[in-house]
C-alpha cells in the first residue's frame, strides 16, 4: 500500500478540501432519483436493500412498485412473504427479499413502526450490514457515518494509492478507517452520496474519466497508471455448473409447481418439478426416473437454457406433459406438488429461468 502521508491527503485541510471538491462535482453532476429526495428512512431502506445488487436503472421499476404496494413499513410487515417474492421477481438474491420482509415486520412490532435512528442500533436488523446501516443513518438522520460501498473501494484506493486486496478483513479495515476520516461533521449524508456517485459516474471500472477528474493531480492511480488494477481483488474461483431438467405437468388449465424450501438459491420461489444431475441427461434416462410417464406422452421438449448466477452456471431444459387427471393427482401427491390455475402462473414468485421460459412459452 503506497503510504497516505506520501500524498498529504490525510491532514486536516487536505481532506476538508476533499470532501468540498467532492460535494461540488456531486451537486453538478448527481443523477436526479426519489429516494434522495427523502428522509424517510423506511423509503431510503427499501432503496438501498433493492440497489444492493442491482444496478439503479433497473432498481427504480421495482423501487416504485414497492412503494405503491406498500406505501408504509406497517403495508410492508402485513403482506405475505409471497406478495414480497411475487413483487421481487427477476431481482435475483432473493433472500434480500426474505430480509425485507422480516425487517418489515420488525422494525413494524418491536420498535412500533419506527426506524432506529443510530447506525450501531440499524445494524441488529435483519440484513442490515455496515454499508446498508451507514447509508440510512447518514441520509436519514444525518449521523457522520461513512458508506463503504464497491464505488467506494474504487474511488479511496485509486486516489490514495491503496493496493491491499479489498476481498481481505484486514484491508477492510484500512478503507474504512480512512472513509471515515474524509467524511465532514457537516452534510455526511450529501458526501456519502457523493463518493458513491462519483464512482458510479465518473471513476468507473472501466475507462473512468480521468481527463477532466477534479482529483488528477492528487489521484495515485492517475500518475502511476494504475487505474485497472485498483482496486486490487482476488479473483474469483471458477463458477460451479449445475444441469437441470424441469418437468411441466398440465391439466385442466392447471400446472404442478413446488415451493424450493431448502437453503440456497430461489428458496421461497416456485418451480416445475426438477431433476437436477451432474449433466444433462437424455430423455429416456430422465423418464425412468418418473413413474408413470413415457416418452409419448411428452408434448414438448426445449432448447437449453442457460442462466448466470453469480457463482453458477445453469444449463436448464424443459419439459412439457399433458397429463390425465389420474397422473397429475398422482405425481401431485408423490412429489408434493401445488396446483396452480395457469392464470395465475404470472402471478406466481419464480426465478428468472422459468420466467424467460414461460414468456418464450405458452401453455
Amino acid at each position: 500500500m503506497v503510504k497516505l502521508e506520501q500524498n498529504r491527503v490525510n491532514t486536516p485541510d487536505t481532506t476538508k478540501k476533499f470532501s468540498n471538491q467532492l460535494i461540488n462535482w456531486y451537486l453538478k453532476n448527481k443523477r436526479e432519483l426519489p429516494w434522495r429526495e427523502t428522509t424517510d428512512p423506511y423509503k431510503i431502506w427499501l432503496s438501498e436493500i433493492i440497489l444492493q445488487q442491482t444496478r439503479v436503472q433497473q432498481g427504480l421499476p421495482y423501487y416504485n412498485s414497492f412503494l405503491n404496494a406498500f406505501p408504509t413499513i406497517k403495508k410492508m410487515a402485513e403482506a405475505s412473504e409471497k406478495d414480497i417474492l411475487s413483487l421481487w421477481q427477476g431481482l435475483g438474491y432473493y433472500s434480500r427479499a426474505r430480509n425485507l420482509h422480516k425487517t418489515a415486520q420488525i422494525v413494524q412490532h418491536t420498535y412500533k413502526g419506527v426506524f432506529p435512528k443510530t447506525y450501531k442500533d440499524l445494524l441488529l436488523l435483519k440484513g442490515v450490514g455496515p454499508y446498508t446501516a451507514a447509508a440510512i443513518a447518514s441520509f436519514a438522520y444525518k449521523e457522520k457515518v461513512a458508506v463503504v460501498d464497491g464505488n467506494v473501494y474504487r474511488v479511496l484506493a485509486r486516489i490514495f494509492g491503496i493496493y491491499e486486496d479489498i476481498t481481505q478483513n484486514s484491508s477492510k479495515k484500512t478503507f474504512a478507517e480512512l472513509a471515515q476520516s474524509l467524511i465532514p461533521e457537516k452534510q455526511p449524508d450529501i458526501y456519502n452520496q457523493a463518493i458513491m456517485e462519483f464512482g458510479a459516474l465518473h471513476c468507473t471500472p472501466s475507462d473512468p474519466d480521468c481527463g477532466h477528474c477534479p482529483f488528477a493531480g492528487i489521484c495515485v492511480a492517475n500518475r502511476t497508471g494504475d487505474q485497472s488494477i485498483l482496486p486490487v481483488k482476488t479473483k474469483q474461483s471458477k463458477k460451479q455448473e449445475r444441469f437441470f431438467q424441469y418437468f411441466i405437468f398440465t391439466y385442466d388449465n392447471k400446472l404442478l409447481m413446488k415451493e424450493r424450501t431448502e437453503k440456497g438459491i430461489w428458496q421461497g420461489l416456485f418451480e416445475f418439478l426438477l431433476i437436477e444431475s451432474d449433466k444433462l441427461e437424455a430423455l429416456s434416462s430422465l423418464l425412468k426416473k418418473i413413474n408413470g410417464v413415457s416418452k409419448k406422452d411428452v408434448l414438448f421438449e426445449s432448447p437449453l437454457y442457460k442462466h448466470i448466477l453469480s457463482h453458477q452456471i445453469l444449463h436448464a431444459r424443459f419439459y412439457h406433459i399433458q397429463a390425465d387427471k389420474k397422473l397429475f393427482h398422482l405425481l401431485k401427491e408423490k412429489y408434493k406438488l401445488e396446483s396452480i390455475d395457469k392464470a395465475e402462473i404470472n402471478d406466481t414468485p419464480k426465478p428468472v429461468l422459468l420466467s424467460k421460459f414461460l414468456k418464450d412459452h405458452k401453455f
